[in-house]
């Protein structure tokens, strides 16, 4: 059952000890004051009822809630009737604001850093703030809980022993491309967020890039609309006017199969070797099957290397040319 909602959070003015409280299933729970220093505490990216215990005893126990938003953090503290003094830090006004909670805790105070959903400082303004808090000596405390990145790797039924956060891609199209290109020479399983306006866009580079791979599309996760797409890339791309854009996008892309990726001069050797008997589209995708890398950037390396070949038969036969012409003359 819900606690009733009450109207006791304020953005000005400081919390009492007396209003160290909050509500759960409509008892009232008294919060000890939090230890000085900087809590980061993670809250929940989509179902409020994914808040911690510990989490809410630390909100309520802080005398400043630091937040992104103080309008999606309030739907947390009212939910909760939790009273907070809430005070707006995010990227816009993160210079102002860090100097002024670094004075607070030089007077002892206890913060909490919140984002507007999961776990502060992951794709979230913070890092800054933490590294100076760390510098003037104070404590940092982190409180574990909620993420986007750990809930889509847990359902997307791939390998998790190894894997690479990356966050936003590039709006761009060729930066984005280009970037997928990096990130597919990597032998774990990635990790992206994507915004919904993007997401179908992004699915089709991924298709030219690592096609093959299994992936997972995690849309909305905890939320009432939460949906997961589990396929290979290339499938997930071609059914792409089926899914719904609306919401937030977290993209699991698999590690290649069975394979590691060839380092660059390596693979070199292999498409020289190759083209000395086969045709660049033979060779391309030779390379392709055993080096783990990208078809597009095979390719694109496999003209080089065929037209740097073309020069150097051109230079011998001039040079055998050459000899022959000195021979005749003597």
């Amino acid at each position: 059952m819900r606690a009733k909602a009450v109207s006791t959070n304020t953005t000005e003015g400081v919390t009492g000890t007396s209003a160290r409280t909050f509500s759960l299933g409509g008892h009232v729970l008294t919060a000890p004051k939090a230890a000085p220093g900087l809590h980061l505490v993670a809250t929940p990216i989509g179902n409020l009822g994914d808040i911690t215990l510990r989490a809410l005893e630390t909100l309520a126990g802080v005398d400043i809630i630091a937040c992104e938003d103080t309008r999606i953090t309030r739907r947390l503290t009212e939910r909760y009737a939790i009273a907070a003094l809430l005070k707006p830090y995010h990227e816009h006004n993160a210079a102002l604001a860090r100097p002024k909670i670094l004075e607070r805790l030089a007077q002892g105070a206890s913060i909490a850093l919140v984002s507007d959903a999961g776990t502060p400082l992951i794709s979230d303004p913070g890092f800054k703030l933490v590294r100076e808090v760390c510098a003037a000596g104070h404590q940092v405390i982190a409180l574990p809980g909620p993420s986007s990145v750990l809930a889509a790797l847990a359902v997307a039924a791939l390998p998790t022993d190894r894997f690479y956060f990356e966050g936003f891609l590039p709006s761009k199209e060729t930066a984005r491309r280009a970037r997928l290109t990096e990130l597919a020479r990597i032998d774990a399983t990635l990790v992206m967020f994507e915004s919904g306006n993007r997401v179908q866009d992004t699915l089709a580079d991924l298709a030219g890039i690592m096609g093959a791979r299994d992936a997972a599309i995690c849309r909305e996760m905890t939320k009432m609309h939460e949906e997961v797409r589990r396929a290979p890339v290339s499938e997930l791309a071609r059914a792409v006017d089926t899914l719904e854009t609306r919401g937030e996008f977290v993209l699991v892309i698999g590690p290649p199969a069975g394979t590691q990726i060839m380092a660059e001069h390596e693979l070199d050797d292999l498409l020289r070797s190759s083209l000395q008997r086969d045709s660049v589209k033979d060779a391309v995708a030779h390379a392709v099957e055993l080096s783990g890398r990208p078809r597009r950037e095979i390719y694109a390396r496999a003209l080089e290397l065929a037209k740097e070949t073309d020069k150097e038969l051109v230079k011998e036969a001039d040079k055998r040319a050459e000899a022959e012409g000195d021979d005749g003359k003597d």
